[in-house]
């Protein structure tokens, strides 16, 4: 808090005559070569800026009627900003590029004519548009031109290519895009210029605005931006290329991240190690005495030695614990408990012999055939449907024995007499009913 105190009374020092001015918090010195080209809009890379740290830029000037009244509202907040001159503006309007070398503020440049198409064209009108851009904003800054610009250039719409990206950077000129735009080009009003800016800086935090001094809206809407940031807690930031006098201003690659991983935001934040180690080393500090193995050791069955352990305790009157309501016998093991299980017996696992069935006593478990008279009289073996089980096949009415013959079977005929019908030596019978255990009908299939 002092230290922000302190900044904000340079500032007010600074900018005679506002004393509530928000001020320029400190000038960033880049190295274009280093870093060609910035702006998380379409890079990874941004300017290394803190939190709540913003830098202002403006797009397609000069245009006197509006741009004079954008470094009048940023003279009385004296504040510096970044402009990206068009060339066919520069030389319209020479004077408006002069004000703004003698305001201070870095001047770079935008194409010639400010194609929205350099994504598209043949490289060499590409780097047609971006020579005569330079040449004409030099042509209007006069014999000291060459310290008065900046290699700095936007690329109109940002319509970037990779070739004309390549080109700048062959020429150590750095490629600006921007963090957040207010939409300012298009028909909108100030006041939704000024949502824009405020929510999208706030959404991250830090970052380059892009902006267009040629707009009357954002004439209208700058004001209540400045004031906003500055009731917010936001600093102004001017970007400067770094020269052989003018050495680039040191960093840290994690710092070029709008929002750089966990594990470099410690490593960009915190202080050095001798700076805050000694801050954490306690000299002389009292340790707590490791406790004796017999304080836990229940299965010794020692009592506790509470006279060494609770004196420190009773010194300063803090009640001691007093005995567990529960018995102690069972924390102490037996004398004679063994320490491992025992083995189970064998005849655990023995399952007892089953007794095994003889020929015999199959046969007399086994149906008792049926029997039928044939025509002579004599009894005939007849399968009746529960010895069925007996063999294997049953087909189309007749049953199979193993060996294959077919076995006779007795069925109704169309006159309601019963025919015992095989091809084995069993015999029609006709005429008269005959005596069966068991019948089977003829069934269709």
């Amino acid at each position: 808090m002092l230290a922000c105190s302190s900044m904000r009374a340079a500032f007010a020092a600074d900018c005679p005559g506002h004393p509530g001015a928000l001020g320029t918090s400190r000038t960033l010195v880049v190295d274009p070569r280093e870093h060609p080209r910035i702006g998380t809009m379409q890079y990874p890379e941004t300017l290394p800026l803190r939190d709540h740290e913003v830098v202002l830029s403006f797009d397609d000037g000069p245009l006197p009627r509006n741009s004079d009244r954008i470094l009048a509202i940023l003279a009385a907040q004296c504040i510096k900003a970044n402009f990206f001159l068009v060339g066919e503006m520069a030389r319209s309007f020479p004077e408006g590029v002069r004000k703004l070398r003698d305001a201070g503020h870095t001047i770079g440049t935008h194409s010639q004519t400010h194609p929205l198409t350099m994504n598209k064209m043949p490289i060499e009108r590409a780097k047609a548009e971006i020579n005569d851009g330079i040449a004409s904003v030099k042509a209007a800054l006069g014999a000291d031109a060459d310290k008065s610009l900046a290699p700095f250039f936007r690329i109109p719409g940002l319509s970037r290519a990779k070739a004309v990206e390549d080109y700048l950077a062959s020429q150590g000129i750095q490629v600006w895009s921007a963090d957040f735009p207010a939409d300012d080009w298009r028909h909108i009003s100030s006041s939704r210029v000024y949502d824009l800016a405020i929510k999208r800086i706030e959404a991250k935090g830090k970052g380059i605005l892009l902006l267009h001094d040629i707009q009357p809206r954002t004439v209208a809407a700058l004001p209540r931006i400045l004031e906003t940031l500055k009731a917010r807690g936001y600093h102004i930031v001017h970007v400067v290329p770094a020269t052989p006098d003018r050495p680039a201003t040191p960093t840290e690659p994690q710092q070029w991240q709008l929002h750089p991983s966990s594990e470099n935001v410690a490593t960009s934040h915190w202080p050095e190690a001798p700076n805050f180690i000694p801050n954490f080393v306690f000299a002389n500090a009292d340790q707590l005495a490791a406790p004796a193995f017999s304080y836990i050791d229940a299965w010794g069955a020692k009592p506790l030695p509470s006279n060494e352990m609770f004196a420190d305790r009773r010194a300063r009157g803090i009640p001691l614990p007093g005995t567990a309501p529960w018995p102690r016998h069972w924390l102490v093991p037996a004398a004679d408990m063994a320490t491992t299980l025992p083995i189970a017996a064998r005849s655990v696992f023995e399952l007892p012999d089953l007794p095994r069935l003889t020929a015999e006593s199959v046969a007399r478990l086994a149906p008792a055939p049926a029997q039928t008279m044939t025509a002579g009289g004599k009894p005939e073996r007849i399968v009746t449907a529960a010895g069925a089980g007996h063999f294997k096949h049953a087909i189309r009415g007749q049953f199979r024995s193993r060996r294959g013959k077919p076995l006779a079977v007795s069925r109704r005929n169309g006159r309601g007499t019963t025919v015992a019908h095989g091809r084995s030596d069993a015999t029609h019978t006709h005429g008269g009913p005959a005596r069966h255990l068991a019948q089977v009908r003829k069934r269709s299939v």
